[in-house]
């Protein structure tokens, strides 16, 4: 028997520090809503005709995905209508990616966050105590058919920034007035520029990364896992899309808050309405950050939980969509890292 193979017998037999079971532990530990629920959902030979593109492709099945993921303050999906994108998307010239980032730099205080006594375990990080941006161009298409506009989406926030011009100063004005770290997702109180704002109309977001030009292993995995998720989310009952809907036709928080105070519980009081509507986005995204773990998906709830998933395949979609999805948990196999997931006291990651 091989030392490899004998080592891994081991780490199942005797549990690694970072294997299943430890896993599981320490999200629950940590107050972390967590499933001991298989992953995959279909027997092994799969007997579903799922389409295992990992059988095909150089996908890291070895190393520890645990930790994987960068904390961040704010996460960014800027619109672009397209699914692959120049390997650096903060580097392409006259993107709004790029002048988000040159505003980034300028505007932001190099001021280090709150850290707290209490420590959360490998994986696990919240917002507050970050401060980065991540930067990412989505595959939804501008409210505008002006293309000097793009529509974000922030994260966790749960919002969406339309009108934003494809300039440094629009780069700036998103910037004052929603990704400021001193910001509540409320946004900024005084405000010059002419942006609108709303609730993501979503129970919940699913991101794929799709970023050929980056590692093709995820352009490969990302259209499939689309359809698989399409599959299964409409076999539960559930409305999908994968664009974003346009919601110029409805009011913008701008116009039915006069304070921040209004504004604030407005969009709590629509979060929380969220979850029961049933309806899915699914967006494909650029470079996250391990395409050797591919397929990559993120999953954003209302409540502003982002749990991260590797080595995603059909195989185990129908298990993401009934646990993480409809029951707000997090799957400790597959399980790469999250953003605000401890929720003392709630079973769910929906839950407030």
């Amino acid at each position: 028997m091989s030392s490899s193979l004998t080592g891994k017998l081991k780490a199942f037999v005797f549990g690694s520090p970072n294997g299943p079971k430890a896993v599981y532990q320490n999200l629950k530990a940590a107050d972390v809503p967590v499933t001991t629920a298989e992953c995959r959902s279909c027997a092994d030979p799969c007997d579903q005709d799922h389409d295992d593109f990992s059988s095909r492709l150089d996908i890291d099945m070895d190393s520890d995905m645990l930790g994987s993921v960068k904390p961040y303050r704010r996460q960014v999906i800027i619109s672009t209508g397209k699914t692959d994108w120049e390997n650096e998307v903060t580097e392409a010239e006259g993107t709004l990616a790029a002048f988000l980032n040159t505003a980034n730099s300028t505007l932001g205080t190099s001021k280090k966050p709150k850290s707290t006594n209490d420590p959360l375990p490998s994986g696990l990080f919240s917002h507050a105590e970050a401060g980065r941006l991540a930067i990412l161009n989505g595959s939804h298409r501008p409210f505008s058919h002006d293309e000097s506009e793009g529509t974000v989406i922030v994260l966790p926030d749960f919002m969406v920034v339309s009108g934003v011009p494809r300039t440094l100063a629009g780069a700036e004005a998103l910037w004052k007035a929603a990704i400021d770290p001193a910001l509540d997702r409320a946004g900024a109180t005084t405000r010059t520029d002419n942006l609108n704002t709303w609730v993501l109309p979503y129970s919940c977001l699913i991101l794929l990364c799709s970023h050929k030009r980056r590692d093709k292993r995820c352009a490969v995995a990302a259209p499939m896992l689309e359809k698989t998720f399409h599959q299964y989310l409409e076999r539960e009952g559930w409305e999908v899309h994968t664009d974003l809907y346009d919601l110029t036709s409805e009011p913008s928080l701008e116009s039915q808050a006069s304070s921040t105070t209004e504004k604030e519980q407005l969009i709590e009081t629509q979060l929380k309405s969220l979850h029961a509507e049933h309806r899915a986005l699914i967006l494909k995204n650029s470079h996250v950050g391990g395409h050797k773990f591919a397929g990559n998906c993120i999953i954003y709830t209302p409540r502003g939980a982002g749990v991260w998933y590797g080595r995603v395949t059909p195989h185990e979609v129908e298990s993401i969509v009934k646990h993480t999805i409809i029951d707000g948990q997090v799957l400790p196999t597959i399980f790469r890292g999250g953003v605000d997931l401890a929720c003392r006291g709630k079973k769910t990651l929906y839950d407030w």
